[in-house]
């Protein structure tokens, strides 16, 4: 039997899917493709676990010397993470360069002081960014992308 709870998080999370799919996909990809692109956007590329094609979603990320850390707000239920599940080998865009790498779940990271480390310059940036990010989800997992070496 499922709690209130679960029901709500599946709700919010379909709902976030198909505003993801509809609305903001589509706008980051049409700024991408006219040259606006933010430092916070990273693109993940995943191999599909069914199709084996090649799939591209953009995320909110933070990168570093080595690697990525991306927040998956949808938890393992996003079709991004059922692909790292199935094949952890991915493709990150980070500033217009593209890099290999292994995604792994992180479930002992603290998502929330995670994703305050996001977002702009600032105190108000990370803040804001933060609270968007908790606004939208559902069952939240941080997600680290260890670049392969050079």
């Amino acid at each position: 039997m499922t709690t209130r709870s679960a029901d709500k998080a599946v709700r919010k999370f379909k709902f976030e899917r198909q505003l993801g799919r509809v609305l903001m996909n589509p706008v980051v990809a049409a700024l991408d493709r006219m040259g606006i692109r933010s430092s916070l956007v990273v693109d993940l590329e995943t191999i599909g676990r069914k199709s084996g094609q090649p799939r591209l979603v953009p995320l909110a990320g933070r990168a570093d010397d080595t690697g990525v850390w991306v927040i998956s707000q949808h938890g393992r239920r996003a079709g991004w993470a059922y692909n790292i599940a199935s094949n952890p080998r991915v493709r990150v865009r980070v500033n217009g360069e593209w890099r290999t790498g292994t995604a792994t779940f992180e479930p002992d990271d603290d998502v929330r002081a995670r994703a305050r480390t996001f977002g702009g310059a600032g105190r108000l940036g990370r803040s804001v960014t933060a609270l968007t990010m908790r606004a939208m989800e559902s069952d939240p997992i941080s997600v680290r992308i260890t670049f392969d070496a050079r």
